[in-house]
């Protein structure tokens, strides 16, 4: 199944919102969006697209309902997700974190363009595997340019195998926050300045907390 998901903020109204497939879109405050499954996805041979444009002088929050839970197909075990970010004016991305369950596969893809004095705040929390489930895979990709210049290339795999699951250290929960420009803040894990602006903080453990 294909599910797509358009939005698109503009100052001095609300967010307009397109929705296809199985992923849907709720304003549920003046500039905040919750997305809400109407289907179960993604399962494997899913795709998600969503696109956000933050037009200059708008700010949005957009957050999910509930966790988002990556099943194996009947005949594939890869699905995917991918994330267009045009951003001119605030944008606040924090989703509910992704549960990689079974012996699925799931590959994120987040390109962010930031424009002007536009500011960002992205966090992504992953879980490889449900209660005792650990056998998942999870490739998660972020690109993020300032004006076409490039800010951040970021690229973290996790689960079996992945570049980092070894006998002597095998994370199964991730967690990344990239805010711009500020390059300072209260996160989870290390804290990155980047030369170009803004902050990248990063951990990876067992479990999320």
């Amino acid at each position: 199944m294909l599910s797509e998901v358009l939005i698109v903020a503009s100052p001095g109204r609300g967010p307009r919102i397109e929705c296809v497939g199985g992923l849907a879109a709720r304003r549920t405050e003046a500039d905040t969006v919750h997305l809400v499954s109407a289907a179960a996805t993604p399962l494997g041979g899913d795709t998600i697209s969503v696109r956000v444009i933050v037009e200059p002088g708008a700010r949005l929050r957009l957050r999910s309902a509930a966790a988002t839970v990556a099943l194996p197909g009947a005949a594939n075990l890869e699905s995917r997700a991918t994330w267009h970010l045009e951003v001119a004016g605030e944008l606040d991305l924090d989703p509910q974190p992704t549960i990689i369950a079974g012996s699925s596969r799931h590959v994120t893809s987040i390109r962010l363009a930031l424009h002007g004095k536009s500011t960002a705040r992205l966090r992504e929390r992953v879980q490889i595997g449900r209660s005792f489930e650990r056998e998942g895979f999870w490739s998660g990709t972020l690109h993020a340019d300032v004006d076409g210049a490039p800010l951040l290339r970021h690229r973290v795999e996790l689960g079996t195998a992945a570049v980092a699951d070894d006998e002597l250290g095998a994370p199964r929960a991730c967690v990344s926050e990239l805010r711009y420009p500020e390059t300072r803040y209260d996160a989870k894990g290390t804290l990155l300045e980047l030369a170009a602006g803004g902050g990248l903080a990063t951990w990876q453990g067992d479990r999320l907390s």
